[in-house]
């Protein structure tokens, strides 16, 4: 077991706090407020110190572990936990999700709200009931603060504690497997001498609040026996090396003879019957991880018996991947004329035209689907991609609107920076570049970042960029500063 004070000095070397507050265009500069926590608030002390860590903790996340980079699987992703929200204890939490490029099975909740999953958990949940049933665990994880409980008996190291298993976790969750496990779990132990009892009890708790907010949100809690019942085969089968999910949260016998107890109590109202939706997400998701052979996305749909139209959803990727780009967009217009519900067809479809580099297609598609869904990011961001090849200044028009009402999306700051930096406003593409290092982990090049916007806020005389850059300076070097008081 490693030494606590090693553990944890590695910790805060692993994490570094970023300021989570956005670029603002001198259009919105005065009328937006992105309502991100602050070094204090109305939340008690533990609860924003924890805030804090975590929200640290995303960014030094991102800049080690492989993100995978999908807007319509992580719009999915976050209004489920949206659905979810509202029955998990969790008040007023403002959650982010993270969505990690890796086929293992894992999905994580840390404090400050972050909500992770690896793509390699749709490949294992078969079904929705499945997949929304490790999330609701997770979110009843962070609704009774286990992080902090764990860590409760030593009042005085529960952030030192709390950052040494979070540093772990960022380990594990980037490749380092069970040496980051152990670090979480033996820094963990140094403080709780009855560690497992605790962790069986926190898993319990998981459970119940899991259970109950799935049945609340129409979905049957049978999900959550049979996720763990194939969980529970899958360590079996797999010995000393089980992914690092059921490292965490193993399940045992009593565990699931509990779950099968108190989902059998639940009665489920409304509940959701229809698959189609996830299996298309699903489709997505296996074509990332068999990137190389996409026939064998195909062949694991076709023998799970998946309903047809993702079957169909994932022959028009795979042909558009190998650039039959008119075949896969009349597969996908199709669907959509069969399941004009569902958005993320029109969405995939401008998608795949962008791909293909065909922008006015792409345009043309965005803009349809964003007069009947306004806001809808999938869309929203594909638009201003291909805009960025035909009208700079209109991309940084609606790049400035996305970033602002989505701060935490890195993706949305890279492109504001290119657009920015094509329509002639050169420090605040400088500003919105800083903006993205730092969401990336990258606080100190963000500074440097900084430097630059200056510079160019001086030869162009912009007086509302210069204060703006300086407001973020002493915030970045704030929160960077604020990492070393812990």
């Amino acid at each position: 077991m490693p030494h606590l004070r090693t553990v944890y000095s590695r910790g805060l070397r692993a994490l570094v706090i970023a300021c989570s507050l956005s670029v603002l265009s001198p259009l919105s500069y005065a009328l937006n407020d992105y309502h991100l926590p602050s070094l204090g608030g109305a939340a008690s002390s533990a609860t924003s110190e924890e805030s804090r860590l975590g929200r640290a903790w995303l960014r030094q996340f991102r800049a080690q572990a492989p993100q995978w980079q999908d807007p319509i699987v992580s719009d999915y992703f976050e209004n489920l936990v949206a659905r979810l929200m509202p029955y998990s204890q969790l008040g007023g939490l403002q959650t982010t999700t993270v969505m990690v490029d890796n086929r293992s099975l894992n999905a994580f909740a840390v404090p400050g709200g972050v909500i992770g999953i690896n793509s390699g958990l749709f490949a294992f949940a078969e079904d929705e009931g499945a997949f929304v049933s490790v999330i609701a665990h997770e979110l009843g994880h962070l609704s009774q603060r286990h992080y902090a409980r764990g860590s409760a008996r030593a009042e005085q190291t529960q952030l030192p504690a709390m950052a040494a298993m979070l540093a772990g976790m960022l380990v594990a969750a980037s490749g380092g497997g069970d040496a980051g496990i152990a670090a979480a779990m033996g820094s963990q132990a140094a403080l709780i001498q009855d560690q497992l009892a605790y962790s069986r009890r926190f898993e319990q708790e998981a459970d119940r609040i899991g259970l109950q907010a799935m049945a609340d949100a129409g979905y049957d809690p049978q999900s959550m026996v049979r996720m763990f019942a194939a969980m529970q085969r899958m360590a079996r089968l797999q010995g000393g090396t089980p992914p690092e999910f059921l490292l965490t949260h193993p399940v045992s016998d009593s565990r699931l003879s509990d779950t099968q107890a108190r989902a059998s109590q639940l009665s489920v109202a409304n509940a959701r019957t229809s698959d189609t939706l996830y299996d298309m997400m699903r489709a997505r998701a296996l074509l990332s991880i068999y990137s190389s052979s996409p026939q064998q996305a195909a062949s694991r749909l076709s023998q799970e018996g998946v309903e047809e139209p993702a079957r169909r959803y994932l022959d028009a990727l795979i042909a558009a991947r190998n650039g039959q780009t008119d075949r896969a967009l009349q597969i996908i217009d199709q669907l959509a004329t069969e399941l004009p519900d569902y958005s993320m067809l029109p969405a995939s479809g401008a998608s795949i035209a962008l791909d293909a580099q065909r922008y006015d297609d792409a345009i043309t598609r965005s803009q349809r689907l964003l007069r009947i869904m306004p806001g809808y990011l999938p869309a929203q961001l594909t638009l201003a991609e291909a805009q960025l090849q035909r009208d700079p200044a209109a991309a940084y028009a609606l790049l400035n609107d996305i970033t602002s009402r989505h701060p935490e999306n890195p993706q949305g700051f890279n492109l504001l920076a290119e657009a920015a930096g094509r329509s002639g406003h050169n420090s605040w593409g400088h500003l919105a570049r800083a903006e993205h290092l730092q969401l990336t982990g990258r606080v100190d090049q963000g500074i440097r970042q900084l430097s630059l916007a200056r510079d160019a806020a001086e030869r162009d005389n912009d007086q509302q960029a210069l204060a703006r850059i300086e407001q973020r300076r002493e915030a970045f070097i704030e929160y960077r500063e604020a990492l070393r008081d812990f």
